[in-house]
Formats: C-alpha cells, structure tokens, sequence
C-alpha cells in the first residue's frame, strides 16, 4: 500500500520597515527567526511606503505582511495599510505589526484588521507561532 505524502504549504510573507525608521536590526533578526522556521521571507528593507509594500505583497501573492515600526506611527500607516489592500482585492493577506507598539494600540490595530500585534520583546518562537496560526 503506497503512503499518501502531505505537502505542507510554505507560509510566504513580506517584512517590510515603513515610513523614515532607520532601524532595522531587529526586523532581520525575526526575517532570519522566520526563515529557520521554514518560511519564505521577502525582505524590503527600510524607507517603503505603504503603497510600495501593498504593490509587493499582491505581486509576490505573500501570506502575510509583516511590518516592523519603532516609529509611533503603526496607527495612520496600518489604516492606509488596509484601505489599500482592500481596495487591491488583497485583504485577505493577513498583516501583522510588531516594534513599538503600546498595549493601548493594539485594540485599535485589531480594529482596522490587523491580524497580529507583536510588541517589542515578543518572543520569536511565539511570533513564529502567532504568524502560523495567521497563514492557517
């Protein structure tokens, strides 16, 4: 009798830094952290305006966008954020944020439709989990 074998579908998503942070030490930690965890990682790097990162998730059909701000300003870059993938037909790609990011935000990103909210000090096996659990 042959065994059937499971393919597991390879989650693909797209790390981007929006906006003037010049940091991103932290965002190719977690892109390698994903990598390890057997994931495809697009890589933007810094200074990617939100229309830029939406245009690369459609055109690379990624998962997940992933955006890492230490700048404050996660709240008018997740709206746009989602006011464009809505208007692409994309807003089935989960997003999800992480970098500095006050507790007191996060039920305001959850309410734009933002899947998931990784403050900074998250561990990476549980962002790792976390974004899983959002391809699934």
């Amino acid at each position: 009798m042959a065994r059937e074998r499971v393919v597991e579908k390879r989650i693909k998503i797209l790390l981007a830094k929006p906006g003037l942070d010049g940091h991103d030490r932290g965002a190719k930690v977690v892109a390698i952290a994903l990598k390890e965890a057997g994931m495809e990682v697009v890589y933007m790097g810094l200074h990617q305006t939100v229309e830029a990162i939406v245009r690369a998730a459609v055109d690379e059909d990624v998962d997940i966008i992933g955006l890492s701000i230490l700048t404050g300003g996660h709240l008018p870059i997740c709206r746009r954020l989602m006011e464009l993938l809505r208007e692409e037909g994309a807003d089935d790609i989960a997003v999800a944020v992480g970098g500095v990011i006050p507790k007191k935000d996060i039920p305001a990103l959850e309410g734009l439709g933002v899947r998931g909210v990784y403050p900074g000090g998250t561990l990476l096996d549980d962002l790792v989990a976390g974004l899983k659990s959002l391809a699934s």
